[in-house]
Order: structure tokens, then C-alpha cells, then sequence
């Protein structure tokens, strides 16, 4: 073996990650959800929960926010009877955790044109290992039970004649979590493979990185820039009208249900949904008060706009910041590419990323409890909260935008110095 073999080798031994690098993605990843979701409860003042259940409550968020499941579940005995069901990603928990734990996949990948299947699949494999523990882990702590107080009157009465004490509580579904939990790995794996243009690729798949990689870059900060003006609204909101706990608790819960919601929404795309009882939709209030009807009601531009004009800023900034992803996929795909393949990529792409939105950001809450079959007696907590989007006609207009802003982006884009190659 030649002196240059040896030091070849010793240089892909040496890049090739292992258990140590898994182990610090992993734990760095797991950090990042805890931390977000316990500021997010604290903020929200969850940390006056009785029964010490704020740190069973932060680990149910960080399992949710990972495409766990967490199952609500009510008893008194007999004679009484509770219903609750959550249905909700809190997508700033996710998103701080995706975002470290895919630095930490690329991370040793970096500065490497091609890598093996092999290799790459082992990569993955070991964090996924760890990331399986993490989850079991996190799954086992995210449980608790809340006893309910009946009150005083007849209704308090009636359970202290009969024993009988309300209780809800939360537990996470540890085996479906686990499942949950690692295609959710899976997927960001994947993205990040497809965003980072310093990532190696199998041989047999950097042919398809010039149409894949620019698009799935321009998509991701397509959203991570409705996130960053996200911030900067609810700074200035804390800043000027006060509320600043409650603001704080969104930016680092839901900002990106919030956000995101608004890309569809400038998009023209339309939702469904209903508020009754007394919790709602966070910020901004004109949410809730479109929603608060007795029947579905239908959520767009129009309807906001009916509450407050400023609603129609929605299309303006969509349609900047979707033509500043256009241009920007279009700098980074080969000067070579005509604006029509610009054009197909961006509507592909766009697409693709409203349907996750419309994935991930519905919501379906419901809460009830009545003792003998006497209505509601949790002083006044039932209710719901839904929200689902009109799926189809969301995707041809993400269709439509992509492939005039993919057109508009290449033109723009012309004028720029581009490389040949990605």
C-alpha cells in the first residue's frame, strides 16, 4: 500500500462519523426541544402547574412536536364522564429541533463532494438508534393526571356524596411515538440532504442535485424568512402593547403554525374551522374573532380583511417573499437552466410545501366533562378549537404562484453572475 493510499484512507476514516458524533447531534437535538418547549410552557405560566407536572408537560410538548402521539384521557368512575382530544403541532418546538439536529447530520458530511449508500446509511442508522432512546425516554416522562375540582353548589354536593373526583391527565403512546418519531427523523434527514448544497450524495443521485437541491433550498427559506418576520412583529408587539408573557409563549410554541398559516393565507388559499369555550387561537385576536361562530366559518384574506383592512398585506408580502425564493433558486441552479424549467421547479416545489403546511398546521381540540350526565361542570373549560384547510384548492394556487414567480425569478435572475454548476 503506496503512502498516498494510506493517507486517503486515513482521511475517510477520520471524516467517516461514528457513535461520538451521533451521540452529540442527538443530545444537542433533544436539548434544543426541551429548552423550547420549557420556555414556551413558562412563558405561557405552566410553571404553577400543581403536581410538579410542568417537566411531564414539557416533555408532551417536545413528544407532539415530534410527531409523537400524546393521548388525553379523563375518569371519575361511572358516574362521571370526560372527553378530550388534542390534535396540534407546537412547530417552534420543531423547528429549533430540526434545525440542530440536521447541523448535526451534515456536520461531519461537510466538504465532501460524494459519499457512499453505505456510508450514508450507516450515518443515519446510528442516529436514529440514539434518537429511538431519546424518544422512549421522553415518551415514559410526558404522563401525568390532573384532578378536577367539582366546585361548590349541588354539583360539589353530588360528588362529595358519591366519592367521586374528575381527573384528567395526558400519556404519551410510547410504540407509536417511537414509529412517529423516526420517520419524523427520516424525513428531515432527507431534507437535509436536499438542502445543503455542501452534503454529499450517493453517485447515483448527483445527477438529480441541479433541478432538486436549488428548489428545496429556496422552499426552506422561503419558511424560515416568514419565521424571521414572525419574530419581528411579535417583538414589537410585546415591546409596544405589552402582553409580553403571552407573546413570548407563541413565538417559542406556535409561531410557525401562526406564520406559515399566513403564506397559505396570502397565497389565497381558504380554512375552515370553529372557536368555542373559552380558549382559542393565539395571536393575533382577528383569528379568534373570525372563528368564534356557532358553525364553521371560512378563514381568508377577505374574512380577516372584514376585521381589519390590514389583512390584505398578506398577498403583498407573499408575493415577495415567493419571488425572492424563486430568484434565489434560480442564482443557485445552473445558468444553463431555461426560465420554463425554473418555472416547473418552483411550482413542484411550492406545492410541495403547502401541502405540508396543510399537514401540519391544522388543528382539532376538544374538552368536555359532565357529572351525571349534567353538562358542563369544569367551570366553563369545554370546548373547541378547529382548523383544517381547503386542501385542493390550496395546491393549485401554490401551482399557480409557482410557476409565474419561477418564471419572474428567472428573469430576474439573468442578470446575475451564476456558475455553471451547483
Amino acid at each position: 500500500m503506496s503512502f498516498q493510499e494510506t493517507g486517503r484512507r486515513s482521511r475517510t476514516t477520520r471524516s467517516s462519523p461514528g457513535w461520538g458524533d451521533a451521540l452529540v447531534a442527538v443530545l444537542a437535538g433533544v436539548i434544543a426541544l426541551f429548552a423550547t418547549a420549557a420556555l414556551g410552557l413558562w412563558a405561557a405560566g405552566a410553571a404553577d402547574l400543581p403536581g410538579n407536572a410542568f417537566g411531564s408537560v414539557a416533555a408532551a410538548v417536545v413528544v407532539m412536536a415530534v410527531g409523537g402521539s400524546v393521548e388525553l384521557s379523563g375518569d371519575a368512575g361511572f358516574i362521571a364522564d370526560t372527553k378530550a382530544d388534542l390534535s396540534v403541532l407546537p412547530l417552534s418546538v420543531t423547528l429549533a429541533g430540526a434545525l440542530v439536529i440536521a447541523a448535526g447530520f451534515l456536520r461531519p458530511l461537510r466538504n465532501r463532494a460524494v459519499a457512499g449508500t453505505r456510508e450514508l446509511v450507516g450515518w443515519a442508522a446510528r442516529l436514529a438508534v440514539l434518537w429511538a432512546l431519546a424518544l422512549i425516554g421522553l415518551a415514559a416522562l410526558a404522563r401525568h393526571t390532573f384532578d378536577i375540582p367539582l366546585g361548590e353548589g349541588t354539583i360539589g354536593d353530588i360528588g362529595d356524596l358519591l366519592d367521586a373526583s374528575p381527573q384528567v391527565g395526558f400519556r404519551a403512546d410510547i410504540p407509536l411515538t417511537l414509529v412517529l418519531g423516526l420517520v419524523w427523523l427520516a424525513g428531515l434527514l432527507v431534507l437535509a440532504l436536499l438542502v445543503s448544497r455542501k452534503a454529499p450524495l450517493p453517485a447515483r443521485l448527483v445527477r438529480f442535485q441541479e433541478s432538486v437541491r436549488p428548489a428545496a433550498f429556496a422552499m426552506v427559506v422561503l419558511l424560515l424568512a416568514y419565521v424571521v418576520v414572525g419574530v419581528v412583529i411579535g417583538l414589537v408587539v410585546a415591546a409596544t402593547r405589552g402582553h409580553t408573557a403571552e407573546t413570548f409563549a407563541v413565538i417559542l410554541l406556535g409561531l410557525p403554525n401562526l406564520v406559515w398559516l399566513a403564506l397559505t393565507l396570502g397565497l389565497g388559499a381558504s380554512w375552515e374551522g370553529r372557536v368555542e369555550g373559552p380558549f382559542g387561537l393565539p395571536m393575533p385576536q382577528v383569528l379568534d374573532s373570525v372563528l368564534r361562530t356557532p358553525k364553521d366559518s371560512t378563514l381568508n384574506v377577505g374574512s380577516l380583511a372584514d376585521y381589519d383592512e390590514r389583512a390584505w398585506w398578506l398577498v403583498v408580502v407573499a408575493a415577495v417573499l415567493v419571488l425572492g425564493a424563486a430568484f434565489v433558486m434560480a442564482v443557485r441552479s445552473p445558468a444553463r437552466m431555461r426560465a420554463w424549467q425554473h418555472a416547473v421547479h418552483m411550482a413542484v416545489g411550492l406545492t410541495l410545501t403547502v401541502l405540508t403546511i396543510c399537514l401540519v398546521v391544522p388543528v382539532d381540540a376538544h374538552y368536555g366533562l359532565s357529572l351525571l350526565g349534567i353538562g358542563d361542570i369544569a367551570g366553563g373549560l369545554s370546548g373547541v378549537v378547529t382548523l383544517k384547510p381547503q386542501l385542493w384548492a390550496a395546491l393549485g394556487l401554490a401551482v399557480l404562484w409557482g410557476l409565474v414567480t419561477g418564471f419572474l425569478g428567472s428573469l430576474l435572475a439573468s442578470r446575475v453572475h451564476r456558475r455553471g454548476e451547483i
